[in-house]
């Protein structure tokens, strides 16, 4: 006969491997489901943002070139892009595949979620540029359209985000910017950088390094078929040609750079007009200055120094705040 006590201990041993597999919600077989129902949801997601920007590129997507990019198996490509023909989101044209109006609204709701994303990261956190967009891609799967739509009122409905690239509106629509390629400068014209090619990320970190901005303004200097010259923030620099093709501006009259001028410049008793804010200044201090209400329009007076020289005194909108010298330097101004 069964020892009662050992016939016990066995029955609970089962009852609790049954219950951490079985539990709702938080047992393994429900996490196993939600993992494996989210994982599918980002491959479709994902799916339609490629076909997406193919098209808007003018090209045509074949089930290998979409097995590529996402990193599956041809079966499993092929398995994705079944499921959106079946949500009326992808239709077929012989051997390949494009988006039906349903699936670029989609689509567009994903790229604005993940180009939404990016400008809070590089706003508001202290991340480096160089992971906005890996980020970006992660979260842009989590979010809800009511959380998205929250998020864009909170950043004041931003029309591009932190590389240049326009942000869908929730319509559906478009911002209207046309920029030319850097490349398509001839020397001695000058242009505004209006946006900055984040991938790969190894050029995108390189050309950070050399100080590319959105609206710093450049002059091509001279071009060779190995490298272009170029005037950017008063210093010369050389990139390869791939790093042109990176860089979109628009062309601009004259021919010679000015340094930008900021707060660091002005004297004491000067006032000068808030133009921006450079884009090395991120995260905390980013949000401190605009609390502060650093803001484009916004004038500003050295009223004084102190015994060591740093940091200065200035009146902001009736304030008398202190400010350091690399803080003044992150402040551009109109002359």
């Amino acid at each position: 006969m069964p020892d009662p006590r050992l016939a016990l201990l066995v029955f609970g041993f089962l009852l609790v491997i049954t219950l951490v597999i079985a539990w709702p919600r938080r047992g393994i077989a429900a996490r196993l489901l939600r993992q494996t129902r989210r994982s599918a949801r980002v491959r479709a997601e994902d799916a339609l943002k490629y076909l997406y920007h193919r098209a808007e590129d003018g090209h045509t997507v074949h089930v290998d070139a979409l097995a590529g990019a996402l990193q599956l198996s041809r079966e499993q490509a092929q398995d994705v892009l079944e499921s959106r023909i079946a949500a009326g989101q992808v239709q077929r044209i012989g051997t390949t595949f494009s988006l039906t109006e349903a699936g670029r609204r989609e689509a567009l709701r994903i790229v604005r979620t993940h180009r939404l994303v990016e400008h809070y990261l590089a706003e508001r956190t202290g991340l480096r540029a160089e992971e906005w967009h890996e980020v970006a891609e992660e979260r842009e799967h989590l979010f809800t359209t009511e959380e998205i739509e929250s998020l864009s009122r909170r950043l004041g409905d931003p029309r591009f985000d932190p590389h240049g690239d326009p942000i869908p509106m929730a319509t559906g629509e478009m911002p209207a910017q046309t920029p030319s390629l850097l490349a398509a400068l001839e020397p001695g014209e000058a242009g505004i950088i209006v946006h900055l090619e984040d991938e790969p990320a190894p050029r995108f970190h390189k050309l950070r390094q050399l100080g590319f901005e959105l609206d710093k303004r450049l002059v091509v200097r001279a071009r060779s078929s190995v490298t272009a010259e170029l005037e950017l923030d008063g210093r010369v620099v050389s990139v390869p040609p791939d790093y042109e093709l990176a860089v979109g501006v628009m062309a601009t009259d004259g021919g010679g750079t000015v340094q930008p001028r900021t707060l660091d410049d002005i004297d004491i008793g000067e006032s000068a007009r808030v133009a921006r804010l450079s884009s090395e200044c991120r995260g905390a201090q980013r949000r401190r200055l605009l609390d502060l209400g650093v803001v484009p329009g916004t004038s500003i007076t050295a009223e004084m120094r102190s015994a060591a020289g740093d940091p200065i005194a200035y009146r902001i909108r009736g304030a008398l705040i202190a400010l350091r010298r690399q803080q003044a330097q992150w402040i551009e101004v109109d002359a």
